[in-house]
């Protein structure tokens, strides 16, 4: 079975198809999925999805690409984690490709997701681009480790190069690909994808962006994740099963609280 460790089904595109999205989920032997928060105003529709079905569950937080959005307090968000369906805190992190300018906001906001994490004990989902040295960097100061305390959690839609992968795991952090992965051009986030031990690996669909090929350019969703674990199954030279069986594993190991 399959996992979508990182999906937005709250998302307008997806939030009305639920019923088919879900059909097409058991047609590919995807099991759960889990829809991650981008925004507090957001969070009550992420919240009740998970609330209403019983194989979705959700994180709490804000994205690093909200400028103009209410912004979050640890207290906030410990409390808002202390719900038995929320398993994350998330996603957070650094983005420098879309924002520019000051952007210490953001930095401190990271820092914020971070400290709720260690308080409340659950994982992070890390969103970085074009920022990987200051993603890491804070990661460490702030404690996000495993190694120093932290509960650790996941590199989310990786693309950075294996030397970002080795010290996130350093730290404790699982990387996930997503189908970003099976694109043509991607050579050298497949070859990231080859070493990365599958002991540390998750996979995602980040729906409804970045639809996996055969079915790129359209709109993603969680059913589509086996493509990108049959991609890495590829790769790797190994069966689609072993695969599924080390993401599932990785998944619940991570997220011990679903």
């Amino acid at each position: 079975m399959f996992i979508d460790s990182h999906c937005h089904i709250n998302f307008p595109d997806l939030a009305i198809r639920l019923p088919e999205i879900f059909g097409k989920m058991s047609e590919n032997a995807v099991t759960h999925a889990l829809c991650v928060s981008v925004s507090l105003p957001d969070f009550p529709q992420v919240l009740a999805l998970a609330e209403q079905y019983p194989h979705v569950y959700a994180s709490v937080g804000v994205h690093p690409d909200y400028e103009d959005t209410p912004e979050p307090n640890v207290a906030q968000l410990v409390a808002l984690a202390a719900h038995p369906k929320i398993i994350a805190i998330g996603e957070t992190g650094l983005d420098y490709f879309r924002l520019a300018g000051d952007l210490e906001w953001q930095r401190e906001r990271f820092r914020t997701h971070i400290r709720a994490s260690r308080a409340c004990g659950k994982p992070l989902i890390i969103h970085t681009r074009a920022a990987s040295e200051d993603t890491v960097r804070i990661m460490q100061e702030e404690g996000a480790g495993v190694d120093a305390g932290g509960v650790g959690g996941v590199m989310h839609c990786f693309t950075e190069s294996m030397e970002v992968a080795e010290a996130a795991m350093a730290m404790g952090f699982y990387i996930s690909f997503s189908g970003i992965v099976t694109f043509k051009s991607a050579k050298d986030l497949q070859a990231v994808a080859r070493a990365v031990p599958l002991s540390h690996m998750l996979i995602e669909t980040d729906s409804p962006y970045l639809a996996p090929v055969p079915h790129r350019g359209r709109t993603n969703e969680p059913g589509l994740v086996r493509h990108v674990a049959e991609c890495i199954a590829t790769l790797r030279g190994v069966p689609v099963e072993e695969v599924a069986q080390a993401t599932t594993d990785n998944f619940f190991r991570l997220f011990r609280h679903a």
